[in-house]
């Protein structure tokens, strides 16, 4: 409740900012605009959504930037569609994998999972689990 309250005072202190700057009909072409783009990603998300499921198959993502990068993606469609400059701009951002993966870890507290595709950890990982053992023979023929 409280970050919804803060995101609401955000977003009409900045949309009544730029509003006041840049004009009624500008406003109104930008919302316009803002709500097409987002319209266009969400109708593109289908593609997107395929090159990440390659991309996991080929494992050059994990599950867990598969689900990041695919929700923010989301969420930053919606986002774009919604009327307000600060919804537009954050919406923006999310569409780029970088702020992505900043606004998760410093808005939300999303904390890096180790990657298991991530060869150097996997080796040393299992590595650890691994328990030397020399066999010795002693009954030999003779």
């Amino acid at each position: 409740m409280n970050y919804f309250l803060i995101y609401l005072f955000l977003e009409v202190l900045i949309s009544v900012n730029i509003s006041s700057y840049i004009g009624a009909f500008a406003t109104f072409l930008e919302i316009i605009f803002s709500a097409i783009v987002g319209f266009m990603l969400l109708g593109n998300f289908r593609n997107t959504l395929a090159q990440s499921i390659k991309a996991m198959q080929s494992r050059t993502i994990s599950m867990q930037e598969f689900q990041k990068l695919n929700a923010f993606i989301l969420l930053g469609a919606l986002l774009l569609i919604v009327p307000g400059f600060f919804s537009d701009i954050v919406g923006l951002f999310l569409q780029f994998s970088f702020f992505a993966t900043l606004f998760a870890k410093k808005i939300l507290h999303v904390k890096d999972d180790i990657d298991i595709y991530d060869t150097t950890q996997y080796r040393k990982k299992k590595d650890d689990e691994i328990i030397d053992v020399e066999v010795i023979d002693d009954h030999t023929k003779r």
